[in-house]
């Protein structure tokens, strides 16, 4: 039988900024997170403020459909072109305390302060704006797909977060942090069963229930739903 071709992921294109632009929005970053759902290891938010439309790397789209290895080579392609980022990042321990919702708002608003410039305009992939004020913040459904700010901060976001997780696998060797990122992976589980968590690993999740030999580690969440308002 005949093999297909997988069809390359869609460019992400200027046209939000633009409209942005057209606004009134001089400055505009993009913004997306990496580690909400994983088991171990902080969450990080990416701000990121891209150049002129010739200089966008070739193959740049959503970090998800990239090889590790082909997202290191963009991320390193983006030096010249992004012309301002920084990340925002929010440890374990700070999840456990005030809840993922606060801890990625928290994570957000460092990312965005650590810029050169202001910000007139961050688009945030996703439905939910989880920043909150005083920034203006216009969300955007895959816009890591569609969006070339936000498609460089998720790029950037996740080679950083991978190289953290990969650093932390010196000291834990057998959670396959090198690898899964802190995610529950098979080998993540196995270790995770066998030897409980580090102290990299969130402390208020669910997953400490199917674990008989560590369930008593559990700490109650701050709220219910693990939640503060952003508001």
């Amino acid at each position: 039988m005949p093999t297909t071709t997988p069809e390359p992921a869609p460019a992400p294109t200027f046209e939000l900024e633009e409209e942005l632009r057209c606004g009134g929005a001089r400055v505009i970053a993009g913004m997306d997170e990496v580690g909400r759902g994983a088991w171990a290891g902080p969450v990080l938010v990416c701000a990121a403020v891209s150049g002129p439309v010739d200089g966008v790397p070739a193959g740049l789209t959503d970090s998800k459909k990239l090889t590790p290895v082909r997202r290191r080579e963009i991320a390193a392609l983006t030096g010249p072109w992004v012309t301002d980022h920084a990340f925002g990042w929010s440890p374990p321990a700070e999840i456990d305390e005030v809840g993922m919702t606060e801890a990625l708002r928290r994570a957000a608003h460092r990312a965005l302060n650590g810029l050169g410039t202001r910000p007139d305009a961050v688009v945030l992939d996703g439905r939910h704006d989880f920043i909150g004020r005083p920034w203006a913040v216009r969300t955007q459904v895959k816009g890591d797909l569609t969006c070339v700010n936000v498609a460089a901060a998720a790029v950037l976001a996740k080679v950083a977060r991978d190289a953290h997780m990969a650093d932390l696998a010196e000291d834990h060797p057998g959670f396959g942090f090198e690898r899964g990122a802190g995610y529950p992976s098979p080998t993540h589980r196995a270790t995770l069963a066998e030897e409980g968590p580090t102290p990299h690993h969130r402390m208020t999740w669910s997953y400490l229930d199917a674990l008989p030999k560590w369930r008593h580690l559990r700490r109650t969440r701050p709220a219910p739903g693990g939640q503060i308002p952003l508001l």
